[in-house]
């Protein structure tokens, strides 16, 4: 998207909230239900409202008892405004000053606060001149970044929100310092564990789940997306450990996306597994499914289990090189005049950013080994390095 010097661009982050307090999470959990794309009823328009308001009644209870277990209300809603700060910051020191432009950074939650709504609102006020929309979702899915994605344009249509000139971010499963930052967190997370045994930990990448369907129906690339992810970082790694790939999240009676998460560990305690680390994958900020379902919950099912080694990585949150990511990401959809960001930096460093838009290129199937059983092999994840090789793998000691 061509940007001016002296215009004021507004990085929008896309996630999808947590409600911040007990009381809203009934209407936090409305909204979530009423998604079309997350929840298909066979429901009218008018039944439909009614019915999700009492499973969001029904379901707010025993949530709100979850969320008293981690302080009482989600970590994410102050994560993502420090994120946000962090990346404003980033990206006006990196890109901002040297190329004359102002960025600013919003949030739109997708099902809390605040809104697409009032986002957009705030952005007409500090006279934003065109839009970034950038998920904090990193593998695309129809069901995250679609959806965020459809209904800001939605609203846009309707009149709701200001239309500005927009661009937005598809996927950043490979990005170098995305991977970089996951790998970090894996090892700050195996000094944890005794280090008799850290030879022997199995890294277990959890995923948010989506129907299967979504993938062989609909050619959703979001399991691709994931697969992709975990090749990146532990071609990073050297392949320094046995790993897998599992997802959270299953709801109703459809067939989800495979191995789910507690089946995978009952699996590898029965094959004699006693250390796991669980890698939190798609899910770039702590919540309830990394704070509570996966350091407590599941921890009690594993040292049920016997495994009595078992740890989770921190989210990425305001990792200095997520948030780097996130900055080079951004402005790799702007072109100033003739020039693209693409490889500039304000500081003079080199910045692993996307080729000008329109010369995109992806891995080949063939460079991906990570896969799972049933891969259709949808989507290839974008290369974010200047050329296109393959980043070397990382010779490591063993743990």
């Amino acid at each position: 998207m061509p940007v001016r010097r002296g215009a004021c661009v507004g990085v929008v982050l896309l996630h999808p909230g947590g409600p911040r307090r007990a009381e809203d999470t009934p209407s936090f959990l409305y909204n979530v239900l009423m998604d079309p794309a997350l929840l298909e009823v066979p429901l009218g328009k008018r039944l439909r409202p009614v019915v999700c308001r009492l499973l969001a009644s029904l379901l707010a209870k025993p949530i709100n008892r979850e969320y008293e277990m981690i302080g009482g209300r989600s970590p994410i809603n102050r994560l993502t405004r420090e994120q946000a700060q962090a990346l404003e910051a980033a990206l006006n020191h990196k890109f901002g000053q040297a190329a004359g432009i102002e960025f600013r950074t919003y949030i739109a939650a997708r099902y809390g606060h605040p809104s697409a709504e009032a986002a957009a609102l705030q952005m007409e006020a500090d006279g934003v001149d065109c839009v970034v929309l950038l998920p904090l979702y990193p593998q695309y899915s129809k069901l995250t970044t679609g959806s965020s994605l459809f209904q800001w344009w939605v609203l846009e249509q309707s009149g709701e929100i200001p239309r500005w000139p927009t661009t937005f971010v598809y996927e950043y499963a490979a990005h170098p310092k995305y991977v970089q930052a996951i790998s970090e967190r894996i090892d700050e997370a195996l000094q944890r564990f005794p280090r008799a045994v850290r030879k022997d930990v199995h890294l277990v990448f959890v995923a948010r789940g989506t129907p299967l369907r979504e993938m062989t129906e609909r050619r959703d690339p979001y399991c691709c997306l994931v697969h992709a992810t975990v090749d990146r970082v532990m071609a990073c790694r050297g392949h320094d450990l046995p790993f897998h790939v599992t997802f959270q999240s299953v709801l109703g009676v459809a067939e989800w996306l495979s191995p789910e998460t507690e089946e995978k560990l009952e699996a590898l305690a029965r094959d004699g597994a006693r250390a796991v680390l669980m890698v939190p994958v798609s899910f770039v900020s702590d919540r309830l499914e990394t704070v509570y379902r996966l350091d407590v919950k599941l921890r009690e099912r594993a040292e049920a289990l016997g495994v009595f080694h078992y740890e989770v990585t921190s989210g990425l949150n305001c990792h200095p090189l997520f948030i780097e990511a996130l900055a080079e990401i951004a402005v790799a959809q702007l072109v100033c005049g003739d020039t693209a960001f693409a490889g500039f930096s304000g500081d003079g460093v080199p910045s692993y950013a996307l080729c000008p838009l329109g010369r995109r290129a992806s891995f080949a199937p063939s460079e991906r080994m990570t896969r799972c059983a049933r891969c259709p092999a949808l989507a290839e994840a974008m290369r974010w390095e200047h050329d296109t090789g393959l980043p070397a793998p990382v010779d490591r000691p063993r743990h």
